[in-house]
């Protein structure tokens, strides 16, 4: 249950609103964009505000600029396709604060809406600058928190403005919070997660969390090279982190320990999709490390040979192999919720003759498992930016129960932790 007020508990007719929202979007040098997903989200906020008759103020960051000069980080781009969504005219300010950021709301009227310039071509921003904080609530008479993946970071646009200005959240933060938490808190059971990405440093706390509490935990991605690294399997030139292999057997032993207490599964892929070369063309080969499932029935009636079993020195693990994917396809036919945090392979690599990219086997299987191909169909929530662009690449975000907007934010809820942005709310 989400215990902060949201713009429907609190008086807002007529009034002018200044609106955080999270437009951080891939931008092409062009000014095209090329996932807009963050944008429609936010639409939901913006047409009620809109039913009040608000003066609409947004506020986002883009990037991360090297100065205010930094026209690859404007929020322009944004503005222009908002419009496009809301088929109502969407006004841009060139600056977030100071004459022109006022001048701009001085010519509003109810029910229009302005984009004020990026918020971090202030370095204030990021400072949680309390005099930046008050130049940006000097524009508006209510606050409203909208953008949930910068919620877990202390900045003026998050945490200090909430000193200056009634604050509360929005209708995609409140959503955000509510199902991440409530799957994290009580989870229709079985429980999988599935984890990828690259650093354990950067999941650890979700990976311990999920011991705690998942039924199933399958880590995958370039993580999964160090905890392979950690038991000792070669991994030719596969990206991993070596100064975390203590984390690694750090979490094995819990998951061990967590495992024989209760039905516990912890799982580390048994074979991969292996190459020499990272691109389009490039030769690959299933190396089975640990199920030699596959080398028997490729060599049968010989004896597999070392290579067959082996990730050899000159070559990079880049994705599953058919033998993992089956086993997390299967477990996930048991499984009433699902949640998926990154890749489990080098998803952005085309494809010669077909949809799915080289590496993407493995990511492609984990999908069609979760919107039912196999006959179950568990309650899935999606979050990370390389596992959102890639299904929304496949056209895929309404097929899932929740996509989120936010990597770190996601992240760092279902750890545990507190997120500043939202800690700094009214409360209902």
């Amino acid at each position: 249950m989400f215990t902060k007020k949201t713009l429907r508990d609190i008086d807002l007719q007529g009034k002018t609103v200044l609106l955080r929202a999270d437009y951080n979007v891939p931008v092409t040098d062009k000014g095209n964009i090329t996932d807009d997903y963050r944008i429609t989200q936010s639409l939901q906020t913006i047409k009620y505000l809109q039913s009040q008759k608000c003066k609409i103020v947004i506020c986002s960051h883009l990037g991360r600029p090297k100065n205010s000069q930094d026209s690859s980080c404007s929020l322009r781009p944004v503005a222009k396709k908002l419009q496009s969504l809301l088929k109502t005219p969407v006004a841009f300010a060139e600056d977030c604060i100071g004459e022109k950021a006022e001048d701009a709301v001085k010519k509003l009227n109810q029910g229009d809406i302005l984009l004020l310039e990026n918020l971090r071509f202030h370095p204030e921003e990021e400072k949680n600058d309390a005099n930046f904080a008050k130049q940006l609530a000097s524009l508006a008479d209510v606050f409203v928190q909208d953008g949930f993946g910068i919620v877990h970071r202390a900045h003026a646009s998050t945490d200090a403005i909430t000193r200056y200005l009634p604050s509360v959240s929005g209708l995609l933060l409140a959503h955000e919070v509510d199902v991440i938490t409530n799957a994290m808190v009580k989870p229709e059971r079985p429980l999988m997660a599935v984890i990828g990405g690259a650093k354990i440093a950067d999941k650890i706390g979700v990976l311990n969390r999920f011991i705690d509490i998942a039924d199933v935990l399958v880590v995958g991605g370039a993580m999964a090279n160090t905890f392979l690294l950690a038991r000792g399997i070669p991994i030719g030139k596969s990206i991993a982190e070596s100064d975390d292999i203590h984390l690694a057997k750090d979490i094995m032993k819990r998951a061990q320990a967590a495992s024989k207490q209760r039905n516990f599964v912890f799982y580390l892929p048994q074979d991969g999709v292996v190459a020499k070369k990272i691109d389009t063309k490039t030769t690959t080969r299933i190396v089975d490390w640990d199920a030699h499932v596959i080398a028997d029935i490729e060599d049968y009636p010989r004896q597999p040979s070392l290579h067959s079993s082996r990730v050899e020195a000159g070559e990079f693990i880049l994705d599953i192999g058919p033998f993992s994917s089956a086993f997390i396809s299967g477990a996930m036919q048991l499984c009433k919720t699902v949640i998926w945090n990154g890749s489990l392979g080098v998803t952005e690599i085309p494809a010669v003759h077909n949809p799915i990219g080289p590496f993407s086997h493995g990511t492609d299987q984990l999908v069609d498992s979760m919107l039912g191909s196999h006959g179950n169909r568990p309650f899935s929530i999606v979050g990370g930016g390389d596992t959102v662009g890639y299904i929304e690449n496949r056209k895929l975000t309404e097929s899932f129960n929740h996509v989120s907007t936010g990597g770190g934010a996601s992240l760092e809820l279902m750890s545990g932790k507190r997120l500043p942005g939202v800690e700094a709310l009214l409360n209902k």
